[in-house]
């Protein structure tokens, strides 16, 4: 297998892991049954847009309507569902406007309507309503110093829970004695309905949890309201039996990449789809793990692909960061540990064709990455110290770019070791 035939394969496993979380293909089998009354969606995150397109044509006669929130750039023709826009991964003010109408369509229903709420990743931002006195500008700051903490996505949501009068069972409340059921699109590690989007529509767990180790963790620039919330109990701690039904998982698109890769006569080595941790720590560990197998057959022989998924994370601390994602990051760590080890190639991307907050999903690489730097001048080491990876991949040509796929289901990694 020559290097372009592995970058081939590899896209093509990209592509089916993001096509097993499509909502149009994978919705319609999860609805509930219809209600006696209406039907009022409601929702956010990356694929509320598309998955409210898949409900309206799953049922053409049902009295449907509603309301959600996605990314901007992720909205697509709706007839009954009122689409909204807002930013990721810090909120802003219309956010804040489209989630006051979210629960306002929420705690319109009646005892014979169904809320149906679609939730998937980003929601978590997109869905943003301050528990007083925060404004939302305190919630924008609290943003900002989680996306450099260098927590894990569920410390993330423990404090956005905290501070919202959404997340942690919130949009529940607000929908009172209706039927509600929940369509979500996990894109985090374990699946945990009260991770996904921070959990707009079941029981926060850590209701109770004092949370100042938290508080400490994100330093002095934490507004003091927000501290305060962090250290007491939540007064919206509640216990109810959700109806919540996950339509597509990390694990059911790393198994559908699996499957590309069996069919081209590879070995597929998954590793699970909730790896987590610093993204340059885990390129170095995934390098030696592609040696190993280019070198020893372990844990299979070659030709074999290493899949993982989840949720990395980027530290920035005090330097001033490049461009980059974690994705990116992971790849330009890899790369380096890796350099130029023949047959090795790799891709890297976000499943919602974003990395971070730049234009591209992720990048591809393979073993010529060495040479073509050290061609075109290109520190890619210091590039990686100042967090600056998808620069190094932009100026090399090997960015991986989807557009909005409008579904997201985390991290897709694939490591190709050819035979």
């Amino acid at each position: 297998m020559t290097d372009d035939n592995a970058r081939g394969l590899l896209q093509k496993m990209l592509e089916a892991a993001i096509g097993a979380a499509d909502p149009a293909r994978v919705l319609a089998p999860h609805l509930p049954q219809k209600p006696d009354g209406r039907c009022i969606v409601v929702g956010g995150g990356k694929s509320a847009a598309s998955m409210a397109r898949a409900v309206e044509l799953a049922w053409p006669d049902v009295d449907l309507s509603g309301i959600v929130v996605t990314r901007y750039g992720h909205a697509v023709p709706t007839d009954r569902t009122t689409v909204r826009e807002a930013a990721h991964p810090v909120p802003d003010a219309a956010a804040q406007a489209a989630t006051l109408e979210v629960m306002e369509a929420a705690a319109s229903a009646g005892p014979d309507d169904l809320v149906l709420a679609l939730l998937s990743g980003g929601g978590s931002a997109l869905l943003t309503l301050p528990r007083p006195p925060l404004t939302l500008d305190d919630l924008i700051t609290v943003n900002r110093l989680l996306l450099s903490s260098g927590l894990s996505i569920s410390e993330m949501n423990k404090v956005r829970r905290r501070l919202s009068q959404v997340k942690g069972g919130g949009l529940a409340r607000a929908a009172g004695q209706a039927r509600l059921v929940t369509l979500a699109i996990s894109d985090v590690p374990g699946d945990d309905p009260e991770a996904i989007a921070s959990g707009p529509t079941v029981p926060d767990p850590t209701a109770q949890e004092d949370l100042s180790y938290l508080v400490e963790k994100l330093g002095a620039a934490l507004p003091e309201a927000a501290a305060e919330m962090l250290r007491t109990p939540s007064p919206n701690a509640a216990n109810f039996q959700p109806d919540y039904r996950l339509i597509a998982t990390p694990q059911a698109s790393l198994d559908a990449a699996a499957e590309v890769a069996r069919a081209a006569g590879v070995t597929p080595i998954l590793l699970g789809d909730a790896l987590e941790g610093e993204s340059r720590e885990l390129g170095t560990v995934m390098a030696g793990m592609a040696k190993a197998v280019a070198r020893h057959g372990t844990p299979a022989a070659a030709p074999a692909v290493l899949i993982s998924g989840g949720e990395t994370t980027v530290t920035v601390g005090d330097r001033t960061p490049g461009r980059g994602g974690r994705n990116t990051e992971f790849l330009l760590s890899l790369a380096l540990a890796l350099d130029g080890h023949a047959g090795i190639t790799a891709v890297a991307a976000d499943t919602d064709g974003i990395d971070g907050t730049e234009s591209a999903a992720g990048a591809i690489v393979d073993a010529s990455f060495p040479k073509e730097a050290a061609r075109l001048g290109i520190n890619t080491r210091r590039m990686l110290e100042f967090h600056d990876s998808f620069t190094a991949f932009e100026q090399l040509g090997c960015l991986v770019t989807t557009g909005p796929t409008l579904t997201n289901v985390n991290d897709f990694r694939a490591i190709m070791v050819q035979g």
